[in-house]
């Protein structure tokens, strides 16, 4: 149910990917560049009806929008939080992070659902923390959820990230 791959999760066929936002939800760099590169300007202006509702989107929470021209059917844009040396709450925020865009995807009946690895660039998050917090999160979610999700898939940039991950399943 959950598995890891290394590649670009803007060519994926599920039902969403989530992509690293950033607050403002407007696009910016690494995946959250790419998927709107990829997905055209639907996903933008669903971003921009979101920040006129409510603002844009905080840390560890997470919003839906259309996924454009990308394979998947939604988009589901979390914001991570900053790495600041783990003191000020980091480890929660990621957590959210992974339990908001569950949610999301069970609420709005999406089986299958990608992630990125939320944090680790431009962020600063430390990978094997981030892989270990992001493992764990999700395989509680699915012990309380069992049935509400397919599959799940941690999408890997790089190889060493993903060996990473791929150790972190065997466990």
């Amino acid at each position: 149910m959950i598995e890891v791959i290394q590649g670009d999760i803007t060519r994926l066929e599920v039902d969403a990917i989530v992509n690293a936002a950033n607050s403002s939800l407007l696009g910016g760099g690494g995946v959250d560049g790419a998927i709107h590169r990829a997905g055209g300007s639907a996903i933008l202006e669903e971003c921009k009806v979101i920040r006129a509702l409510q603002g844009g989107c905080m840390p560890g929470q997470a919003v839906i929008t259309t996924a454009g021209k990308l394979p998947a059917q939604k988009v589901i844009h979390t914001v991570g939080p900053v790495w600041h040396g783990g003191q000020q709450q980091e480890a929660e925020t990621l957590a959210s992070c992974y339990t908001s865009s569950l949610n999301v995807a069970i609420q709005n009946n999406l089986k299958t659902i990608a992630f990125p690895n939320i944090s680790t660039g431009v962020y600063g998050y430390p990978k094997k923390e981030a892989a270990t917090l992001a493992v764990e999160t999700v395989r509680s979610f699915i012990n309380q959820h069992p049935d509400a999700l397919e599959q799940v898939i941690f999408v890997c940039f790089e190889a060493d990230n993903a060996a990473l991950y791929r150790k972190l399943l065997e466990e």
